[in-house]
């Protein structure tokens, strides 16, 4: 029996050396896991909720204007409360990655139906917040689609650029298109 006991004991001894070389790489696999995540970023959506209330708008508002006269400036409020009644809150929030979340808020009392104060934010105008934007996702610059002088010297002029209208030259297939506009009733 002492042949098959040591040959038990090899098992072991292998079994617990293999374990001793994996825990090691287990947790550098962790290690790995946890930094890839840092480097590789799925893409996030720009996500804009609310309204946008530029300094603009705010400077169009008076106090005493109608309920209605507010709301045709600064739009349908995002929160009302049957319990403030006399409170209309306007909130923006635009979160974009890589970019900290913007969060805007202002709120507009009213008494008797009548524009009594605002509280607000500082509030970017809309040129501002219009650049914004197009500092997120700014495109690279566009091709000039004009021809230079010495492209144009390749090709000599046509005869019919000295034409005023060049006549249309008919479709095969195609007879006649429908008028784009309808016929004048007399």
């Amino acid at each position: 029996m002492t042949p098959h006991f040591s040959v038990r004991r090899c098992v072991a001894a292998l079994g617990l050396l293999a374990a001793a070389m994996v825990l090691p790489a287990c947790s550098s696999l962790d290690r790995v896991s946890r930094t890839v995540p840092d480097v590789v970023t799925p893409y996030r959506m720009d996500i804009v909720q609310g309204n946008v209330v530029t300094r603009e708008q705010l400077a169009a508002l008076q106090v005493g204007m109608p309920r209605q006269q507010v709301q045709s400036i600064l739009g349908t409020p995002l929160l009302t409360s049957p319990f403030h009644a006399q409170r209309w809150d306007y909130t923006f929030t635009l979160k974009s990655q890589g970019v900290p979340a913007q969060d805007r808020h202002v709120t507009v009392f009213f008494k008797q139906d009548r524009l009594e104060r605002i509280e607000a934010d500082p509030l970017p105008s809309e040129a501002d917040f219009v650049g914004s934007l197009r500092k997120r996702h700014e495109l690279p610059p566009s091709k000039s689609l004009q021809a230079s002088e010495a492209a144009l010297a390749k090709y000599p002029p046509s005869s019919a650029s000295n034409k005023a209208v060049a006549p249309a030259l008919p479709l095969p297939g195609v007879s006649s298109y429908p008028p784009l506009e309808p016929a004048a009733v007399p």
